[in-house]
């Protein structure tokens, strides 16, 4: 028992380091630009070590992408379960600033807005990373909705419909060559949008 247990704790203990070593490499160069001998040399493990932990380049991607989401959706939800929901406006204007900001740090904006969808495909970059964000903007609809701050309706499909503003106003920033006005148009737009659902 002693044995197997200690297989799977260097079995982790490998996962980690590919996926710690392969994080920055695909934040600072994207995915097509490293190889898995690369990756292997900084995790310090053989190249057969990276394949018995992952089918390939792309699934170990996959974990470094949901990683970095991962930590995203807990500090953004950190951020709204300390919120007022008392000023409803004010609640949502700093979700969306929480979001645009993560959105502009280098490995959040290189590795989920611009590695993913071109290493993923359109497809399982939306369903991996709606995985993470339809859930958090749910829980901001009930808080509202439960403050009786936004109208009572149906969350699933509001939730769906603001992710993807969400999704799309970053990626608008993340493409413009001027970033910084690009990125203050997008929120503008956001704060018009999620102004419109709150009770007068």
């Amino acid at each position: 028992m002693e044995s197997k247990r200690t297989q799977a704790e260097r079995s982790a203990a490998t996962r980690s380091a590919l996926v710690a070593a392969a994080r920055p490499l695909f934040t600072e160069r994207g995915f097509a630009a490293v190889g898995t001998d690369e990756i292997a040399r900084a995790a310090g493990v053989t190249r057969g070590a990276l394949y018995h932990q992952f089918a390939g380049k792309e699934e170990l991607f996959v974990a470094v992408f949901e990683q970095v989401e991962s930590e995203l959706l807990a500090r953004l939800g950190a951020g709204i379960t300390t919120a007022d929901t008392s000023d409803p406006v004010a609640m949502l204007h700093a979700d969306v600033d929480g979001w645009l900001a993560a959105c502009a740090e280098p490995e959040v904006h290189r590795i989920v807005l611009i590695e993913a969808p071109a290493a993923l495909g359109w497809e399982r970059w939306r369903e991996l990373g709606r995985g993470y964000g339809v859930g958090l903007v749910e829980a901001v609809l009930d808080t509202l909705m439960d403050a009786g701050a936004i109208a009572r309706r149906p969350v699933r499909p509001l939730a769906h419909v603001l992710v993807g503003a969400l999704e799309e106003a970053a990626l608008y920033a993340a493409r413009a060559a001027d970033r910084p006005t690009a990125t203050d148009e997008a929120r503008q737009a956001l704060y018009a949008l999620v102004d419109g659902l709150v009770l007068p």
